[in-house]
């Protein structure tokens, strides 16, 4: 089977659950990105890659519903839940410069 006999989803989830460096990489361009839809999609591919909703709201300590609202076209993350979610398939947020800092005055 090729990758375009699979749900763009079920493909993109194999990669990342084959690729952890891709999957980290694809989720710091979206958080530079700042495309709150895209990285919404991407996490729902991630927790499939990961063994499902469930398991990783689990791993998580979160309540399977919320992570499915959280998730959702409409969510809106807390910074705690993502960090926990994230932590759950091996991952975590971090912060890094994007050139020269401006001093603040």
């Amino acid at each position: 089977m090729t990758m375009k006999d699979k749900h763009h989803d079920d493909a993109m989830a194999e990669l990342f659950k084959d690729d952890p460096k891709l999957a980290a990489a694809t989720l710091d361009a979206i958080l530079a990105d700042g495309d709150q839809g895209e990285l919404l999609v991407t996490l729902r591919q991630m927790a499939k890659a990961f063994g499902g909703l469930p398991k990783v709201a689990e791993a998580a300590h979160l309540n399977t519903t919320q992570l499915y609202r959280t998730l959702s076209k409409e969510g809106n993350p807390e910074v705690r839940s993502l960090s926990a979610i994230l932590r759950a398939m091996g991952l975590r947020l971090a912060v890094q410069p994007i050139g020269k800092a401006k001093a603040a005055h």
